[in-house]
C-alpha cells in the first residue's frame, strides 16, 4: 500500500448487555489511532443491531440517537472492502475498509456471528476467527475444551432455558448434587453461558437464590451454566498477544470492591484495586502465563484474548475461569493495562493488533479454495 494510510473501520455498541461497555472500550480505542497512520472510520452499531455512520456518531450512539447518520451495511461479496450506506432508496459507497476492528463485547460481536460476515466479505479483522469467539464465548463449551486438554476448571453444569422453565426444581437438583461433589453445596455461581462482563451473573448461596440467578442469567441466555464457587478465590488475569506466535504477560490480580468482580466493580466502583503484578507463589506465574497460551491455541484465539485464572488461597489450587477474545479495552481495563505492565503502552498495542490482522489475513488469502485435480 506504499505510504497510503490503512483504512480502519471501528465497529462499537452493537446488540449486547455489553453495549455500554463496548461504548466505553470504543472510545478509548478511537482517541489513539493515529491520523497520520490511518484513515478511521466509526461505525456505531446501535441496542436494535442497525449499523449507522455519519458525523458524531460516537456521541449519538451513545445518547440513543440517529438523527443526522445513515445507515450502513457490509455486503458478503469478497474482496469489496466497502461500507456501502443507504440514502432513500439508494445504495452509495460510504468508505473503503483494510481492517475492521471489532469493539464489540458479547453476542453478536465477540461470539463469532460478526466475525462470519468478515469472513464472507474477506476482510481483515482484529481479533480472533469465528472458531475461537464462537468456543471462547460459550463458557460451557469453552470449559468441555480445557478439560480436554488438561487445564484445570471449576466444577459446573450447564442447562438450557427451557429446562429451566419446565422444571427448574429438577434442574436445582442437578446443580446441588454437581456442587455436594466438590464439598459444600453452597455458594454457587449462575452464568449466561454467553456474555461477558459479568452482566447476568449472580452468587447464589441458598436454593432461593439459586432460583432466583437462574431466572436471571436465563433472561440473558439461552444457555446458562452453573458454577461452583471456588472459596478464598483470588481472580488473577493475562494477556495474551499474537497470531501464531503468542506472548502472554505478567499475571495480575483483580481485588474488587463487591462480593466478587461484578459488572459495577468492573467499570463504575472506583474502590475495585488492580495489582501488578500479581504477588504469587513461586512458579505459579509462569504456571498460568503457559495455561493462558495453551488455552488460545486450543480453541484458536488468536490475534488477542485476556484470561481469567481463580486461585484457591487456601489449597493453592488454581483454575481457569474464562476466556474474552474481545476483552474490554478502555485505558483502565485489564488487558491493556497489563500489557502497559509488561512493556506496551496503549497506543502501540492498538497498533500491533491491526498488524496482526493484516498478517492474519495474507496468511488465509494462502488458502487453496477451488479443488485441483491432481494430474
Amino acid at each position: 500500500m506504499g505510504n497510503a494510510k490503512l483504512r480502519i473501520g471501528v465497529a462499537f455498541g452493537g446488540r449486547s448487555g455489553e453495549h455500554d461497555v463496548s461504548l466505553m472500550s470504543s472510545r478509548s480505542i478511537l482517541s489513539v489511532l493515529d491520523a497520520q497512520k490511518y484513515e478511521v472510520t466509526p461505525i456505531g452499531i446501535a441496542r436494535d443491531g442497525v449499523w449507522w455512520v455519519g458525523e458524531g456518531v460516537w456521541e449519538k450512539i451513545a445518547a440513543g440517537r440517529t438523527d443526522g447518520l445513515q445507515r450502513a451495511l457490509l455486503l458478503p461479496y469478497p474482496g469489496e472492502n466497502t461500507l456501502y450506506c443507504l440514502q432513500g432508496d439508494q445504495l452509495l459507497p460510504f468508505a473503503q475498509m483494510d481492517v475492521i476492528f471489532p469493539v464489540l463485547h458479547g453476542t453478536f460481536g465477540e461470539d463469532g456471528t460478526l466475525q462470519g460476515l468478515l469472513e464472507l466479505t474477506d476482510i481483515a479483522y482484529v481479533g480472533a476467527g469465528v472458531l475461537g469467539s464462537a468456543v471462547g464465548m460459550d463458557k460451557a463449551l469453552f470449559k468441555d475444551v480445557m478439560r480436554a486438554n488438561d487445564i484445570p476448571v471449576v466444577d459446573s453444569i450447564p442447562f438450557t432455558r427451557r429446562q429451566i422453565e419446565a422444571d427448574a426444581q429438577g434442574v436445582i437438583a442437578q446443580a446441588e448434587a454437581m456442587s455436594a461433589q466438590g464439598g459444600a453445596i453452597y455458594p454457587l455461581f449462575t452464568k449466561p453461558a454467553n456474555l461477558g462482563s459479568s452482566v447476568g451473573i449472580t452468587k447464589c448461596r441458598t436454593r432461593s437464590d439459586l432460583y432466583e440467578g437462574l431466572l436471571e442469567s436465563a433472561s440473558y441466555d439461552m444457555r446458562v451454566l452453573v458454577e461452583r464457587a471456588v472459596p478464598n478465590a483470588r481472580e488473577i488475569e493475562v494477556s495474551v498477544l499474537g497470531n501464531h506466535e503468542m506472548i502472554a504477560s505478567q499475571p495480575g490480580e483483580v481485588v474488587p470492591a463487591g462480593d466478587f468482580y461484578t459488572y459495577e466493580a468492573k467499570y463504575l466502583d472506583e474502590r475495585s484495586i488492580l495489582i501488578l503484578p500479581a504477588e504469587l507463589p513461586e512458579g505459579m506465574s509462569e504456571k498460568v502465563r503457559q495455561w493462558a497460551i495453551r488455552a488460545c491455541q486450543a480453541v484458536d484465539a488468536i490475534g488477542m484474548a485476556r484470561v481469567d485464572f481463580l486461585l484457591d488461597d487456601a489449597s493453592g489450587e488454581v483454575f481457569l475461569s474464562e476466556i474474552n477474545t474481545i476483552p474490554g479495552f478502555t485505558k483502565i481495563s485489564m488487558y491493556p493495562k497489563l500489557w502497559e505492565a509488561s512493556g506496551i503502552a496503549y497506543s502501540s498495542l492498538v497498533d500491533r493488533l491491526i498488524e496482526l490482522a493484516i498478517e492474519r489475513k495474507a496468511e488465509r488469502d494462502r488458502t487453496e479454495r477451488q479443488y485441483r485435480r491432481k494430474a
